[in-house]
């Protein structure tokens, strides 16, 4: 096999002897296993390989690095030629001629349940030149894992296979994992070697107990109740069973987190009662939905604990009277437009416990020789003057009803502002300093007709 070419360079006149060169290898360093295991060529200074290749393997060469001092003489290579010196370094490079192999047929790991990461480093020897694909190894599990519960990986640094439990195992399910590993390498194989039994091996993995925590089915729980339902009443029950299925231990519940204070249950049977009123309409309600979070805690050493979540949909009951908006109205006290206002009805509960509202003026006598209150809609009615006011205040009562059934009603005012007003400007301050209520309005009004 040809290595490499030597060429010197002769000033001389190339068409004479004087310029007539021919090279000689005078020196290998070092001369192991053999001092002639390069021929070069003495016309063309061709360097060429003359040991068998069998010996020139770089895993049991002494060195990967020869240095040949080669001699280029003049003259013919006569012994009155001149002579000139080089040095040839030949590496030995590597090939991927040797397969990856494990130490050891078996490896064994043990790992408790429910845990992750690392259990075992599989080792193996690779003749090959560390710094190449050809000795990086590529591990693979090829059975034995058929929940993909294992993983391997290459330590760049020693080569080593790491096994990792990616999936936690489950003692009560499978005690006993056998897997079995293959190792190649990042290279492909010169074509007349291939992987032999040691590039696969065992790994026996045992899975050890541990007491784990019960386990609440189903999680969440969603169940759906009316608000307002009387304290003491059921709302669930709760079921969390303990994993370790081997062992016989005993259950009890309490409550995790209970927002509004709302619920109790009962730490051996797991059911759920309400301890307070349940509020659609509390700040603690999200979307009409009540959360809650129990504990269970198995009798184990140590104890072990699990968690679940109690939903509870609230039904809305109408316990929420109407409002009206706004509970300001302003009105110019020399108005040809005798529209006040138009207010609307507004209420925390759901349908059919709000809307339509039927909204009328207080039971107040006489109310009606002044104001009239006219429906726009379902949700909104007008609040119209008869005949105008002077500048004041004025506390006109509602009613508000909703819909509900049975409906709640609210006894209500709206403050009427009457105004002057110049130039289409509202000046309103005046009315603060001569408010009168609407009382004495009405007072005066009867005043009058006593004395007709």
């Amino acid at each position: 096999t040809t290595v490499m070419t030597m060429t010197a360079f002769d000033a001389d006149d190339p068409a004479t002897d004087n310029a007539a060169l021919r090279y000689n290898i005078v020196r290998q360093s070092p001369d192991k296993p053999s001092p002639n295991m390069f021929y070069i060529d003495a016309e063309k200074g061709d360097i060429v390989t003359v040991i068998s290749p069998a010996l020139l393997d770089r895993e049991t060469l002494p060195t990967t690095t020869y240095e040949l001092e080669i001699v280029a003489k003049d003259m013919a290579g006569s012994e009155v030629g001149l002579t000139g010196t080089a040095t040839a370094t030949i590496t030995i490079t590597d090939k991927n001629d040797h397969a990856p192999e494990f130490t050891h047929p078996l490896f064994e790991a043990k790992v408790y349940e429910s845990s992750t990461g690392v259990v075992v480093n599989l080792t193996v020897d690779d003749r090959d030149d560390p710094a190449t694909g050809a000795w990086r190894a590529i591990y693979s599990i090829i059975s034995g894992d058929p929940k993909q519960s294992f993983e391997i990986q290459t330590n760049p640094d020693n080569n080593e296979g790491m096994l990792s439990v990616v999936k936690p195992l489950d003692y009560e399910a499978l005690e006993f994992h056998t897997l079995l590993i293959r190792v190649e390498n990042e290279e492909p194989l010169v074509p007349d070697v291939g992987y032999g039994p040691s590039s696969t091996a065992t790994v026996h993995v045992t899975v050890e107990d541990i007491n784990e925590g019960p386990v609440f089915f189903p999680d969440p729980l969603t169940v759906t109740r009316m608000e307002n339902i009387p304290v003491g009443s059921f709302v669930a029950s709760l079921n969390a069973t303990d994993p370790d299925i081997l062992h016989k231990q005993s259950i009890r519940y309490a409550v995790l987190r209970d927002p509004a204070g709302w619920l109790s249950v009962n730490p051996v049977r797991g059911t759920v009662n309400t301890s307070a009123s349940l509020d659609r309409e509390s700040p603690y309600v999200h979307d009409n939905k009540y959360t809650a979070v129990f504990i269970a805690t198995d009798n184990g050493s140590p104890p072990a604990t699990g968690s679940g979540t109690l939903v509870i949909r609230l039904e809305d009951y109408n316990d929420n009277a109407p409002y009206v908006v706004p509970s300001v109205a302003r009105v110019c006290e020399d108005a040809h437009d005798m529209n006040v206002a138009i207010v609307g009805g507004r209420d925390k509960d759901l349908p059919p416990n709000g809307a339509p509202f039927k909204i009328e003026l207080g039971k107040q006598p006489g109310l009606d020789k002044t104001w009239k209150v006219t429906r726009v809609n379902s949700t909104h009615s007008q609040i119209m003057l008869l005949h105008s006011l002077k500048k004041a205040n004025y506390q006109l009562p509602l009613l508000i009803t909703d819909s509900g059934a049975p409906p709640l009603s609210n006894s209500t005012e709206v403050k009427v502002q009457v105004c002057v007003c110049k130039k289409n400007k509202m000046d309103c301050s005046s009315a603060h300093a001569h408010s009168a209520s609407l009382l004495v309005l009405l007072a005066t009004l009867l005043l009058v007709l006593l004395c007709l």
